[in-house]
């Protein structure tokens, strides 16, 4: 079992991201080999928080160009995790809007 900091990577800080917060839904940069059970269970655990829904969409890396050389960025995995309505909210979020 992984730990719960290995699955969460990164909370992802977007205009369209932040206007999910008011429906409790959170956006987060996952490990690409987690599943949707295991970053159910990260987020319960390091936000002491109820999941009730989470989902998954793979990314692809950009391509891009430095003069003559290119090439593409890292593919990622981005994570849209819903609260359930009697939880509590993740204080990390709320000092963002």
């Amino acid at each position: 079992m992984k730990k719960a900091q290995d699955i969460i990577l990164a909370p992802v800080i977007t205009e369209k991201s932040m206007y999910g917060v008011a429906e409790k839904k959170y956006t987060f940069k996952v490990a690409n080999d987690a599943n949707k059970i295991e970053i159910a269970h990260a987020v319960e655990e390091l936000f002491d928080v109820k999941v009730a829904k989470v989902n998954t969409v793979s990314v692809r890396g950009r391509f891009k160009r430095m003069g003559r050389n290119e090439g593409y960025r890292p593919d990622w995995k981005k994570a849209i995790v819903t609260l359930t309505e009697n939880s509590k909210t993740i204080e990390f979020f709320e000092g963002m809007i």
